[in-house]
């Protein structure tokens, strides 16, 4: 019997039948369409370096998988994004997904929420609703989550410069309503670096900004040991227009700085590093995306084995969600987009995603329609139930193809992360505009090849038809802005002015201070203070980062 057929009898004793004795498999038996049984895991038929590099699902160095038994024992949480036009609108939205099937919830929220902006200031104007829903007060979190139960649902968030004052805010609504701050589970994107990076929604300079950061890890750490401190996004970089490697370097270098500083507040390693989290991107390179995922995996078990000398294997464990493409997505022909996202669905899943949210067709149009969020949900669950990709752990492994794509991208990441290293980390990077020009050069890079044709994306450059029927878009009804600017109002008047200025100076003193902060913002939260007010707060005490 050759080695590798001894290494695998000795995963299925020693990591594959313990993981299914903990978590059932769904299936009595797996089987392919013409009845064929569908065995766990398929391995080379020779050693080559197989048990170094690509090894065995749930072992390090978790190219194949964090979880010994994948799919077989618990299918991805199934997102979708959504928040428009009020917190009521909203509400119903997240009960239509709920009832439609999706397993966790993701809020999208507006312009003026994410920089730290009520909805009545004069900046707002025009943006409020828009992107996502205007969250301005705890009384808004309270009628999003409107009877919902916060201990059931999985809540991610994705905001950043404001993360600290989202959170309070959802903290302090679990607490009104008696939830156990152990058992809310969810994710809070809190990737401020990203944002000086690709995105721009940033308020304060990144000194500050990373001490926010930090206060989330050691608060939680604390109070919501089931709560993901950061989602440490690669998403936007993708959108910005780099490439796949430079997604999973640059991502990496953030996550490095975020590691740095959590060390630098005396946390340690194994107590907090388990609760990092990522966000990729899938885009539509079929093989590429699979292998990205998986060079990813492989890469962050060695930083952190190796680099920081990790010792618990949950440490080394690179847990992430994938969204599909946005930037991928087109105006042009838009039922189009319906088979490239489920092109990009199946690279995230075949790559060993957690969680997935699928991008809706006519998201190149406006905020996407009931129908569309539908057939973006559907397309996941027919995937999840009807193809088969998930009947067996890591199905493509093993191709000579994928497992050449897979070996180029780690060299190429480990290429970029060495390099950043030496210029001072992510925050010398983004100070030196190292991050900006090197995704400059591949966005150009890419769009000559599609003007020149070189790039085909059909329905664009190639396969043009004539006039089309747009499809029914969802459009935000003005009504919607008034109500939350008057209810705003509303609150302002009939809360307790006193508690609220207390509050906030007590924030202010906190903020010159070393103290966490998170305390302190919960506190104002609970005086129903606004996100406005605390963001000025800070602002005037942390100053507001220009960039250049």
């Amino acid at each position: 019997m050759s080695s590798i057929k001894t290494r695998l009898r000795e995963w299925m004793n020693s990591y594959y039948k313990p993981a299914v004795e903990n978590m059932p498999e769904r299936k009595p038996v797996f089987k392919t369409g013409s009845g064929k049984e569908v065995e766990p895991l398929y391995v080379a038929n020779e050693d080559r370096d197989y048990t170094e590099n690509i090894g065995f699902p749930g072992i390090y160095p978790f190219t194949r998988g964090i979880r010994a038994s994948s799919y077989r024992s618990r299918l991805w949480t199934m997102r979708q994004y959504a928040g428009f036009g009020s917190a009521e609108e909203t509400n119903k939205r997240f009960r239509y997904l709920l009832g439609s099937g999706t397993t966790g919830l993701s809020v999208a929220f507006d312009l003026p929420t994410q920089i730290g902006y009520d909805s009545d200031h004069p900046l707002a104007d025009g943006e409020v609703g828009r992107v996502g829903v205007p969250v301005s007060s705890l009384g808004d979190m309270e009628i999003l989550f409107e009877d919902l139960d916060l201990e059931k649902i999985s809540t991610s968030m994705t905001i950043n410069a404001t993360a600290a004052i989202l959170l309070a805010f959802y903290i302090s609504l679990a607490e009104n309503l008696n939830a156990d701050l152990k058992k809310l589970s969810g994710t809070v994107q809190n990737d401020i670096l990203k944002e000086y990076i690709a995105r721009g929604t940033y308020i304060f300079p990144p000194e500050p900004s990373m001490r926010l950061v930090t206060d989330i890890f050691k608060y939680c750490q604390k109070h919501l040991p089931r709560w993901n401190t950061i989602s440490i996004s690669g998403y936007h970089i993708r959108e910005a227009g780099s490439t796949a490697a430079q997604e999973v370097a640059f991502t990496f270098a953030n996550a490095l700085a975020y590691i740095d500083a959590a060390l630098r507040e005396n946390l340690n390693i194994d107590e907090f590093a388990g609760r990092l989290s990522f966000f990729f991107n899938a885009h539509n390179d079929f093989f590429e995306e699979i292998a990205k995922f998986r060079a990813a995996r492989r890469i962050w078990a060695k930083i952190m084995k190796e680099r920081f000398h990790a010792k618990d294997p949950a440490s080394m464990q690179l847990r992430f969600h994938t969204q599909t493409g946005g930037s991928t997505l087109t105006a042009q022909q838009p039922y189009n987009n319906i088979v490239r996202v489920t092109v990009q669905s199946m690279a995230a899943i075949l790559g060993g995603t957690q969680s997935l949210h699928t991008c809706s067709f006519d998201e190149a149009l406006a905020l996407p329609t009931e129908e569309a969020v539908r057939i973006a949900l559907r397309t996941q669950q027919i995937l999840a139930e009807e193809s088969g990709i998930a009947e067996t752990i890591d199905p493509a492994a093993g191709s000579f193809y994928l497992e050449y794509l897979t070996d180029s991208i780690e060299k190429d990441v480990w290429q970029y992360i060495n390099k950043i290293d030496t210029i001072g980390g992510s925050i010398g990077a983004i100070r030196r505009g190292y991050f900006r020009e090197e995704i400059a050069r591949s966005a150009y890079d890419y769009q000559k090849k599609v003007e020149a044709g070189e790039a085909v994306v059909v329905g664009l450059n190639k396969y043009q038809s004539g006039p089309e029927q747009a499809p029914g878009i969802l459009r935000i009804d003005e009504k919607m802005i008034r109500r939350q600017k008057s209810r705003l109002a509303r609150l302002k008047r009939t809360r307790d002015g006193k508690a609220v200025a207390e509050s906030l100076g007590k924030l202010s003193a906190a903020a010159r201070s070393k103290e966490n902060l998170i305390p302190y913002i919960i506190n104002c939260a609970k005086c129903y203070a606004t996100l406005g007010e605390i963001s000025d707060v800070l602002r005037g005490i942390f100053g507001i980062y220009r960039g250049d």
